[in-house]
């Protein structure tokens, strides 16, 4: 009894700190899908949002489109193959304005209006490749056996550019006693290559605002990417990828400015603006991409190293965070009304992540591996969180409005304001002349500057000889024998006493070999003299100390010292 009122204080402390609340949870809901095929949309334009979600059903069965209000599912629909996106969009501007939505499955688009089948977009056929139109040919005028078409087939599926249609790999896919009756069954139709559509997303058309007519941009299996009329459902533009695209994120209007980032299965993001067949930079990721969101202008991508990466629009690198758990699924929190935008990342240990930048700021921890996530207007809700599981279970929780996303990191490493840039100046006028100015006259101010450094050197060169020569110095150099001297003169003459200090300088060299006795480092060592007048003109004059090594004539050491002396006087 006592463990049991323990868990329960324990779990309703964390939901009091929690800045989410609970408000349904069904594990058996039955909903398999991913981040790309649930979308929120008012559909019945009464102010109130539904869930839509392309189920992905049990094992590739009974896919469905299902639309839940509020807890409870409000209608579904068969899908004829399993979907690769679900996205809601603006076809035209007429009253009242409810979106379509639009549903890629293979190489079909099913729109539906007031969730009822509207309209069924197609992908164009591709090109077949000729030398197996010729060979399929002579299968149809019984010139070749089916053993023959086989090794023919392979041969160009190995060294042909253009791949083999369906049929043909079908064929290539049959056992020897099945295929004669294949060939039969098929030779007499025209080969057809067909695609399919791997990701989905929306254009605005001409005008940036939430209710404004959107075009659809779909990546196909052939490497390319398309953007669909709204209306007409014509291809408006084509570009084409080096590699199969895989996740998209798109911004801007189709008749001003737009961008369209790629991530693609070879491992790289592509990013593509108006009017480019190709693209304009590309980003390599450290491995496959698992998600690909935009924050602000700044690229966020998922990878299956258990990385999340930031970039810029440009390609730039900026920041790296180390992933707990593999990534299952990630998606953008965009809460409006503060301005705010994280990541949201599904981890595979039951935990959802959020990053700000490359800050953690909040983890929640689900029942189950959640598979998709979506945030945004759920019924009448502004900030609903919705999270689908692996096990088919649907959560849904609501930002508390007291909630705040604090900017401490909670994650290891080094602090946030590591992470901050300077605020440095912009150029001014001034700096940009001066640096124009560098570069014109770049090597007559290069001969000037040598001109000076050579005259210091000159200067300083004189100034040393000239202390060496009057031996101005009390110290002598460490290259010849750190020692240090002063003195101190007593008396009012003729006669004087005169204290000399010695001192050795060095960390742990003794001097030796000096006329004066062996100075140990540290010590003070007191020389005493007497100093006598010999004039009677009571003028001062200066006395010359040397310190000098036993055998040499060159002083290691020299001082002058002015005393009210006159000339002639001698030094004991």
């Amino acid at each position: 009894m006592a463990a049991t009122s323990s868990s329960s204080s324990s779990s309703e402390s964390n939901e009091a700190n929690s800045k989410w609340l609970d408000a349904h949870y069904d594990p058996m809901a039955n909903l398999y899908t991913f981040s790309s095929c649930i979308a929120l949309a008012d559909l019945h334009g009464d102010g109130e949002y539904k869930l839509v979600v392309g189920d992905l059903g049990m094992a590739g069965h009974t896919m469905r489109l299902k639309v839940y209000r509020g807890t409870g599912l409000a209608s579904e629909s068969t899908l004829l193959d399993l979907p690769a996106a679900v996205t809601t969009f603006l076809m035209d501007q007429n009253e009242p304005r409810t979106p379509a939505v639009a549903v890629a499955s293979g190489p079909f688009i099913y729109v539906y209006k007031n969730l009822r089948p509207y309209f069924k977009f197609t992908l164009p056929p591709l090109d077949a490749n000729p030398l197996e139109q010729d060979v399929w040919e002579q299968a149809k005028e019984d010139m070749i056996d089916p053993l023959t078409l086989k090794e023919m087939l392979e041969g160009i599926r190995d060294k042909a550019e253009i791949p083999l249609s369906v049929r043909s790999l079908r064929f290539l896919a049959q056992d020897v006693p099945e295929m004669e009756n294949f060939v039969n069954l098929h030779k007499g139709q025209p080969i057809k290559r067909q695609t399919v559509i791997t990701c989905m997303s929306t254009l605005k058309k001409n005008m940036a605002d939430e209710d404004a007519v959107s075009c659809l941009v779909i990546g196909t299996e052939s490497a390319d990417v398309l953007i669909l009329d709204p209306e007409a459902f014509t291809i408006l533009a084509k570009m084409t990828l080096p590699s199969v695209p895989a996740f998209l994120d798109v911004m801007g209007q189709f008749d001003v400015e737009y961008r369209v980032t790629v991530a693609c299965r070879d491992g790289s993001i592509y990013i593509l603006r108006r009017e480019s067949k190709r693209p304009k930079y590309c980003i390599e990721l450290s491995a496959q991409p698992m998600g690909l969101v935009r924050v602000h202008k700044n690229i966020v991508a998922g990878c299956s190293d258990e990385t999340l990466q930031g970039y810029t629009q440009k390609g730039k690198k900026l920041w790296t965070v180390y992933l707990p758990a593999p990534l299952m699924t990630m998606s953008l929190l965009d809460h409006k009304s503060r301005g705010f935008q994280a990541v949201m990342v599904g981890l595979a240990n039951q935990e959802v992540h959020m990053y700000r930048d490359k800050n953690l700021v909040d983890v929640i921890r689900t029942q189950d591996v959640v598979t998709s996530i979506c945030f945004g207007r759920y019924g009448r809700e502004d900030n609903t969180l919705i999270m689908t599981s692996k096990g088919g279970g649907l959560i849904i929780k609501i930002l508390k409005r007291t909630a705040v996303f604090e900017e401490k990191d909670m994650s290891l490493g080094p602090p946030v304001a590591q992470s901050i840039r300077l605020s440095v100046p912009k150029k001014t006028r001034l700096y940009v002349d001066q640096t124009l100015r560098e570069r014109e006259n770049a090597v007559a101010m290069h001969h000037v500057f040598q001109m000076d450094l050579y005259r210091l050197r000159l200067m300083a060169a004189r100034a040393y000889v000239k202390a060496l020569e009057s031996s101005l110095a009390p110290i002598t150099s460490t290259l010849q024998e750190p020692i240090k001297m002063n003195a101190v003169v007593q008396g009012i003459g003729p006669t004087f006493k005169l204290t000399l200090h010695i001192q050795n300088t060095s960390a742990g060299r003794p001097s030796i070999n000096l006329l004066a006795p062996m100075l140990v480092p540290g010590l003070n060592y007191p020389i005493e003299t007497f100093v006598e007048c010999l004039s009677d003109k009571g003028i001062s004059d200066v006395i010359k100390v040397f310190v000098l090594r036993e055998g040499q004539s060159m002083p290691l050491l020299t001082a002058h010292i002015n005393m009210p002396v006159s000339e002639g006087l001698a030094a004991a």
